[in-house]
């Protein structure tokens, strides 16, 4: 694999090379390069920034003992993503499994005065929707729409991660979305 990754100049592949061979620096260039994305996918599948954080912790040690198994140092943003959102995953199991529950909302209700302060997204209710249709899914499928709409990845980059073809992601993904839109009342 080192002698492949030679071969390209490109700085992902380089810095991935200088890792693997010691170089701090180069993992510090990997970190600071991919932590924002890495944050963001475990945000959307826990719905916890505290918890998103503690995932991308955990995740980057993860990373640094299996980053020898990347076999395509231009996927090294799809595969960091998805050990986030693994890890974000099994957290949000683990909070399950301890019985503890919290929605956040980002609304605040003015009891005095009988009116609500809403998020620039849209009503309170409709925050609401999205938070219980979101908490309803499995984590597996709240990971899959974060790979794909918060971090951007296409059919070909989540197929690698999920180990699904990328025609099967798309059709996961579109069942995924009719499922959503049934829960919020958009068919």
């Amino acid at each position: 694999m080192l002698q492949a990754m030679r071969a390209s100049t490109d700085p992902a592949t380089t810095a991935i090379e200088r890792a693997l061979a010691g170089d701090e620096s180069a993992f510090r260039w990997i970190v600071e390069t991919h932590s924002s994305d890495m944050r963001q996918v475990a945000f959307v599948v826990c719905g916890d920034l505290d918890l998103a954080e503690e995932a991308v912790a955990v995740a980057w040690p993860i990373a640094w003992r299996k980053l020898r198994s990347l076999r395509e140092p231009g996927s090294l943003r799809p595969w960091l993503v998805s050990i986030a959102a693994n890890e974000a995953r099994g957290l949000v199991q683990l909070r399950a499994r301890r019985a503890v529950r919290e929605i956040a909302v980002e609304a605040v209700t003015d009891v005095d005065a009988g009116s609500h302060v809403v998020s620039p997204h849209g009503s309170l209710a409709s925050a609401l929707d999205l938070a219980n249709a979101l908490a309803g899914l499995r984590p597996a499928d709240r990971s899959l729409l974060a790979l794909r709409y918060v971090a951007g990845l296409n059919s070909t980059e989540l197929a690698r991660v999920t180990g699904l073809t990328p025609a099967g992601t798309r059709a996961r993904l579109k069942r995924l979305l009719q499922h959503m839109r049934r829960e919020l009342g958009d068919d």
